[in-house]
């Protein structure tokens, strides 16, 4: 390992660090605009120049490797001046606009420049001006501003893989373009918004809302798939303005998904603010306890055998863990967290619905096979990882299912369980894999099929090596970030009880008379015939629209709430503002529910109710972490076998922009969705 000194501090760093890195391990502060630690170097805004001893000139920081004995100075009379003249270009043509600029506050070259720059130019010549481009409904563009870092360009390039901006024109005519000016249509694409450090690029529905010293900053989880992508909800009083990503290189790394990025307008439409009573056909406004008291009569009154229960795909485990308790107080055993009816079942093991090889594991796996999964739609953000070990070399992947880009390639193997079938029985291309990875989807198991494929793709993982002591590369793919917190606390059928599909039969015909749907919105409402349908969410949304009464509960931002993401990591989300009007936290409207109906639940505060749930499910308690699950399970899962049909896997995001209440909600989404179908016509291909 090479030692080098850097001002006059003696450090030891790892081979292969750029002197950069170098001044990092160090401590030293080292002002850049192109570089970024997860980009290729690019070298060209020299912001970053730092003297080296026995060099006759200064050198770029971020694309010298750090050598054995070097001597760097980074503050000397000779960088410091070197530094404010790279300033003062990059401000040649730069606009006055820091007073209006709505990057003010967050700007990096605002924060350069008072550190590092002259309090003066010395240039009087008139500016360059560039016309705004067009970068579809996020990203708002003021390329006066743009100082050629070429971060978004990078970005583009080597993490979404969609390669859509690049540079036109030379020397002082360059210009950052997206190629026919046409919108750009990655799902990560507002992650360029972060990376700009000028204000060239910045976030269009947040544009001139708030400064960023308005703020409140709470640390929450997305919700709007499994990944569980750390996030940061930036509030107003009652509003959330805006929502950024956390780093969490174990999860999301830094970046996020635009329909987890851009939906907070929709925490705001099509609320539901107060509770509401069906009364001559028609749902008129209620008090909370007329409401509770019509709930609570009619599940008393009810064989606990007509009743059941749906959670939706943004619960949180609290409210999961009420609402089974309180049905378990009552007999009931119709209760399903797999609201789109994929065929996991808990009873088999927790391995047999994680993905357990986990999310970082990606980049330690040798090679991928996807079934019936569509992981760009899916978990975009987790697909850019797949991408990442990709470009790195040595990473076979293969599909079964639809055939889409998912910006790497891939060897296509077939559309259906034929042709898993096939590759189970003669799975040679995968022979000499050390940590081969298969990643099963919902297209794959949410199908009356779907047990029987489970246990295929578990017996391919068998046979081709990818369970073992030190690596279970066995991996279920995940859409609802609800999902594995309900089957870890077992919101699944009981003893004769049964699933979505057979509430909805049951309630059509009469059998199920009461629906309890807290937060299902993605089911047949038109299938329910005479059921008393009681629902408790955010939204007026599918499910509001059918009930007999509504309960107004609390979105994700506006609760305490604990979320276990595809991997089983367990990750607590804080509440950003309160609920709306009437509106309550949804274990709270529960708690209070059980108190009508002699079935009191044991907790009153939210501490309280967590303990309950580490009592019964001990690794919930373990924030952050992910507990082991039992490989072995995988080899009963293998054994199950059963028939499986002919049809071809059909990925589960299918309308990646109107996947959930919210996002249907949201105004920005609509603009998304209507822009990809606008591609679509356009190119004659699907999403």
């Amino acid at each position: 390992m090479p030692k080098l000194t850097i001002d006059g501090i003696e450090v030891e760093i790892e081979s292969g660090m750029t002197v950069l890195q170098a001044c990092e391990e160090a401590g030293v502060e080292i002002p850049r605009f192109c570089y970024h630690e997860r980009l290729s170097i690019a070298g060209n805004c020299r912001m970053c120049l730092v003297e080296i001893e026995k060099m006759p000139k200064l050198a770029a920081s971020c694309a010298m490797p750090a050598g054995e004995g070097m001597v760097v100075r980074t503050r000397s009379e000779k960088v410091r001046a070197a530094r404010q003249n790279v300033m003062e270009f990059q401000l040649v043509n730069h606009p006055l606009d820091c007073p209006i600029c709505d990057q003010g506050g967050e700007c990096d070259l605002q924060d350069e420049a008072m550190a590092y720059g002259l309090g003066e130019g010395r240039f009087s010549e008139d500016k360059h001006a560039f016309e705004p481009k067009y970068m579809g409904p996020l990203i708002k563009t003021m390329m006066n501003r743009c100082i050629h870092c070429t971060r978004c360009v990078r970005f583009i390039a080597e993490i979404a893989g969609t390669e859509e901006i690049g540079a036109i024109g030379r020397g002082g005519a360059t210009e950052i373009i997206t190629y026919l000016q046409a919108a750009v249509t990655s799902e990560l694409s507002g992650n360029v918004i972060d990376l700009c450090p000028v204000g060239a690029l910045t976030s269009r529905p947040y544009a001139f809302s708030a400064r960023p010293w308005e703020l409140r900053k709470t640390q929450g989880i997305d919700v709007m798939d499994a990944v569980g992508s750390n996030i940061r909800i930036d509030s107003r009083g009652a509003s959330v303005m805006r929502i950024l990503p956390r780093n969490h290189d174990d999860v999301n790394e830094e970046w996020l998904a635009d329909r987890s990025r851009f939906i907070w307008d929709g925490l705001k439409s099509r609320r539901l603010d107060r509770p509401y009573m069906r009364k001559g056909g028609k749902l008129v406004e209620t008090s909370w306890d007329e409401a509770l008291a019509a709930v609570a009569a009619k599940l008393k009154s009810t064989a606990a055998e007509k009743i059941g229960a749906i959670a939706g795909d943004l619960c949180a485990v609290e409210e999961m863990f009420a609402l089974k308790s309180l049905l378990e107080e009552l007999g009931v055993t119709n209760l399903d967290c797999r609201q789109n009816g994929a065929a996991l079942d808990p009873a088999l093991g927790r391995a047999s619905y994680l993905f357990n090889a986990s999310i970082a594991g990606i980049e330690a796996a040798d090679a991928l096979i996807i079934i019936g999964a569509n992981p760009r739609l899916e978990a975009p953000v987790l697909n850019a990882r797949i991408r990442k070990r990709w470009l790195a070399g040595g990473f076979k992947i293969s599909v079964i299912g639809e055939r889409a880009d998912l910006t790497y390639d891939y060897n296509y193997l077939g559309a259906g369980p034929e042709s898993l079938k096939t590759i189970v029985a003669g799975h040679e291309a995968f022979d000499g894999a050390q940590r081969p990875m298969v990643i099963v989807g919902q297209g794959a198991i949410a199908r009356p099929d779907g047990a029987a494929i489970l246990s295929q793709a578990a017996r391919l993982a068998d046979a081709i090596g990818a369970v073992s002591a030190d690596w279970n590369g066995f991996c279920v793919l995940h859409e609802a970030a609800s999902r594995v917190g309900g089957l870890d606390v077992g919101f699944v059928p009981g003893t004769g009880g049964g699933t979505v599909a057979d509430m909805i039969k049951a309630a059509g015909s009469g059998a199920l008379e009461v629906l309890y749907l807290l937060g299902a919105d993605e089911i047949d409402m038109k299938a329910l015939g005479d059921a008393f349908v009681i629902y408790q969410g955010s939204h007026g949304d599918a499910g509001a629209h059918r009930a007999d009464v509504i309960l107004p509960g609390s979105a994700y931002t506006e609760k305490d709430g604990t979320y276990v993401n595809t991997e089983g990591r367990v990750q607590l989300g804080a509440r950003a503002v309160m609920p709306p009007g009437e509106a309550r936290e949804d274990w709270r409207i529960l708690r209070a529910l059980s108190g009508l109906m002699d079935a009191k639940l044991p907790f009153d505060t939210p501490e309280e109710l967590r303990d309950r749930i580490s009592d019964a499910v001990p690794h919930l308690e373990q924030v952050d972490e992910i507990a082991f699950a039992d490989s072995a399970a995988l080899k009963a899962l293998a054994g199950k076998g059963g028939t499986v049909a002919s049809d071809p896997f059909r990925s589960g995001a299918a309308d990646h922009y109107m996947g959930n209440p919210i996002i249907r909600a949201s105004a920005v989404m609509a603009k998304c969705k209507a822009l990809h179908e606008r591609e679509e016509e356009a190119t004659g291909t699907d999403a």
